[in-house]
């Protein structure tokens, strides 16, 4: 069936009263029967459109003779005989009083202000307490109430309803029936209701009709843009804002990410735009996913790309903090969500994009907090479990630490779609680079902008210890920009100037020559075992002059593809003797091993070497092939002997002395290559390996670094301190 409506099928007039009847005949039916059997009902709606809910529900009553009081406040000509109340709150109380205690027939009771009874955070006010016995004194009353949807009232309230009714925006399929003949002229010559609802999901049928009559524009135009733009604009509220981000200009780079957002997000709501048939429609909205959970490593784009997303479909976005929504009184967290998720059906078409969703929505069970995020997690599934599919309202959660959500978040129907977003690789780098060169007029050169992609990538971390990501490469543009300001430059960008913006500032050690002989020597020990192990990557870079304040001195070494997947014991093994030459070379040369040179490779070592043996069962001899910890958190299972603990580290031990033997071996085997390699480093403070066959080292030495090049090479990996 086509949901195409012809125009003469379009009412010539509509009045409030009649689009109310419209929207909601078969919802004020049912109110209405519920009363006149005597049951309390409890209306959920909008403040403007309760009183003409009432208006409605009060004529289908007059037709089977039962009365209706309407207590809302306002003073009546017999209220003035006595003494008169203070307020609006104050006349409502005794005016219900009066009707509690004076009624000698039975009739409806309607109560149009049931928030007033309450705070903000859903407790009973001073007035509320006097109230509720009032409630249930008189059992020959039937109470009619209309409750804010903003806004939670107390449970001893809420019970004395055995009705609840929410009349919440407008159904789809009587959309065209609140819409005159002139207003669908607005938006062309074949007037499509479902695609209008996608705008006015969220709006009550007073308030569509208001906006609706005041639409501007030419009859039957070419682009109805203008109607649902004037349209766009009246249903945003609050902190919504429709964003302007281009998914392929404004984001750099990701196109995987990018690929999987279209095909099962966009492309669909694509699609949905371009079909007239009811069931086509219907099909398509029972896949899409409505919570979404964007989640990857801080500072990588997850609420860029919710942003874009956002504007690829014309929706507005709020964005919500976490920690900003819990608050240390009872029930105003919960109320804060409520009305997050009221304002967003509003604003339709909208995304809700919770930031660091992780801080209030962890697996239950696990909080260590007040206990307000078990309330907040219940109160996030009941909103969501609320839409209907038909809404235009997603919910999009970003986290660093999605593997903390609580289960049932993460189950269909609620955050099903899961997008990850990890740190740029090399290509994104470039093309993030690529766009702020554009935005901030760096003027990179090739070879600069090469260098960028080069010096933010695996080998390089930042100050706090992490890969880049595009918030870096953001900060590190900006730094150029400044840069260049201050110079007043406008001449290309070249590669010192990347340097500088990255570590002019950066505190760097002044080292004594004692401190150079020391670092040279230690990651020289590293630079030549890893030469001579053929499954460990080789060595690309040797300094002592970092351009990382943290990282004094490192060798770097080239990426080996083969590891992607996981590692091979030879390989693991090699890593224990890397990591243990630059001690032993120490001790070597030096006669002495240190501190601040070996801390952090023993402390590595004696990991690697309890993951040999306890997590992937790659030891020797008693510990067998055998796991005793848990790959997931580390924690060593429980049961295990004092025998066996005393096996385990023996094993470790073993390991550990074996890859030293063998790092020592290798060391003095090629100490003439060691000692020229720790000069050179002395002297120059850097050297690239591709460097090392331009230089005249003494014959040994010379075999030992030619050496190199006979290893595969590939692209950076990881650098040794």
């Amino acid at each position: 069936m086509s949901v195409i409506i012809p125009e003469n099928d379009l009412p010539q007039e509509l009045t409030a009263e009649e689009a109310v009847e419209a929207a909601y005949a078969g919802e004020l039916a049912e109110v209405a029967s519920k009363l006149q059997r005597g049951l309390p009902t409890l209306v959920e709606c909008d403040k403007d459109i309760s009183p003409y809910l009432y208006l409605n529900i009060r004529n289908r009553l007059r037709a089977v003779n039962l009365r209706c009081l309407y207590l809302d406040g306002r003073p009546r000509p017999e209220d003035q005989q006595g003494p008169v109340p203070t307020g609006m709150i104050g006349t409502m109380i005794a005016q219900l009083r009066e009707a509690v205690r004076g009624a000698v027939e039975r009739r409806v009771v309607v109560l149009p202000h049931l928030d007033l009874l309450t705070t903000s955070q859903g407790g009973l006010t001073a007035e509320a307490r006097e109230v509720i016995p009032l409630l249930y004194e008189n059992p020959e009353l039937v109470w009619l109430g209309f409750k804010d949807p903003s806004f939670q009232i107390p449970k001893v309230i809420e019970n004395l309803f055995t009705h609840h009714l929410s009349v919440l925006g407008i159904n789809r399929a009587r959309l065209g029936r609140l819409i005159t003949r002139k207003e669908s002229r607005k938006f062309g010559r074949e007037f499509n209701p479902w695609g209008l609802y996608k705008y006015v999901s969220g709006l009550n049928a007073v308030r569509l009709r208001k906006l609706l009559s005041t639409l501007e524009g030419e009859d039957y135009p070419a682009n109805p843009q203008k109607a649902y733009r004037q349209l766009r604009q009246a249903t945003l509220g609050g902190t919504m804002e429709i964003p302007t981000i281009s998914l392929d200009h404004d984001i750099g780079g990701y196109a995987k990410v990018k690929e999987q957002l279209r095909n099962e997000i966009l492309n669909l709501l694509a699609r949905k735009e371009q079909l007239t048939s009811e069931v086509e429609i219907k099909n398509i909205e029972d896949l899409l996913p409505k919570g979404m959970i964007f989640w990857g490593p801080p500072g990588t784009g997850k609420t860029l790309f919710a942003k874009a997303m956002a504007s690829e479909i014309g929706a507005a976005v709020t964005i919500v903090s976490g920690p900003e929504l819990k608050s240390k009184w009872v029930g105003e967290s919960e109320d804060n969500l409520r009305q997050i998720f009221h304002r967003a059906r509003q604003s339709a078409p909208s995304i809700i994009v919770f930031d660091e969703l992780d801080s209030f929505a962890t697996a239950r069970g696990t909080y260590t907090g007040s206990g307000v995020e078990h309330s907040m997690v219940n109160q996030l599934l009941t909103e969501m479990d609320g839409f209907h599919r038909e809404e235009m309202v997603f919910v999009v959660g970003t986290t660093n630490f999605v593997e903390s959500l609580d289960p049932a978040l993460l189950r269909p129907g609620r955050f099903e779609f899961h997008l990850h977003i990890p740190y740029p690789d090399a290509d994104a780098r470039r093309e993030i680079f690529k766009i702020y060169d554009q935005k901030m007029s760096l003027k990179m050169n090739e070879e600069a902008l090469e260098y960028a992609v080069r010096r933010t990538g695996e080998g390089y971390q930042t100050s706090q210890g992490t890969p880049f990501s595009g918030d870096h490469i953001n900060a590190l543009c900006r730094g150029i920009a400044r840069l260049r300001l201050r110079e007043g430059r406008t001449d290309e960008t070249v590669t010192k100037d990347i340097d500088r913006a990255l570590t002019e500032y950066e505190e760097k050690l002044n080292l004594t020559p004692r401190e150079e002989q020391l670092l040279a020597t230690h990651e020289a020990g590293h630079f030549i075992v890893a030469t001579h192990c053929p499954n460990h990557p080789s060595p690309e870079r040797i300094t002592i002059q970092s351009e990382m304040s943290w990282a004094p001195a490192y060798v770097r070494f080239k990426q080996d593809e083969t590891r992607r997947l996981g590692m091979t014991r030879n390989q693991m093994l090699d890593d224990l003797c890397v990591l243990l030459g630059g001690i032993e070379a120490e001790r070597l040369l030096l006669n002495d091993i240190s501190t601040g040179a070996g801390g952090s490779d023993l402390v590595r070592a004696t990991i690697l070497a309890h993951l040999l043996v306890e997590t992937y069962g790659m030891g020797e001899g008693e510990t067998g092939l055998r796991q005793y910890r848990s790959p997931r958190d580390g924690q060593r299972y429980d049961g295990l002997s004092e025998e066996h603990k005393l096996l385990i580290d023996k094993e470790v031990s073993r390991l550990i002395h074996e890859q030293q033997t063998r790092a020592q071996t290798l060391l003095k085997e090629h100490r003439a290559a060691l000692e020229w390699l720790r000069d050179e480093v002395i002297r120059k403070k850097t050297i690239e390996a591709k460097e090392l066959g331009k230089m005249q080292p003494a014959d040994e030495a010379k075999k030992s670094a030619a050496d190199i090049d006979k290893k595969p090479r590939s692209r950076e990996k990881v650098k040794l301190e």
